[in-house]
């Protein structure tokens, strides 16, 4: 039994990890890769759409980590992003419904 993932699967992962990391490239030399492994553009926007929600949702819990450590180091009694609520679980879903978990 072979471990090597199949040219499509590290594609996906591919374009998925450039997303969520903010690379310069974004993936988008994958896109035709994927194309051409026969992927849809449906499970292509799935993956986009997942990481994503990857990415925003780990931008949205350091800016509420750093606005609580902000407002704790200028004593600060104004109010900050980290009033907003953030969901606290491993995962939340996307905002179509979509796990990424």
């Amino acid at each position: 039994m072979s471990s090597d993932l199949h040219p499509s699967i590290v594609a996906l992962v591919s374009l998925a990890a450039n997303i969520a990391s903010n690379h310069p490239k974004q993936g988008l030399c994958q896109i035709e890769r994927l194309e051409g492994y026969g992927v849809s553009r449906a499970q292509i926007d799935t993956v986009v759409e997942i990481a994503r929600h990857i990415r925003d949702e780990a931008a949205q819990k350091l800016d509420v980590s750093f606005d609580e450590a902000y407002a704790v180091q200028s004593r600060g009694a104004a109010k900050t992003l980290a009033a907003i609520a953030v969901n606290d679980g491993c995962c939340s879903p996307t905002p179509s419904g979509k796990s990424c978990c």
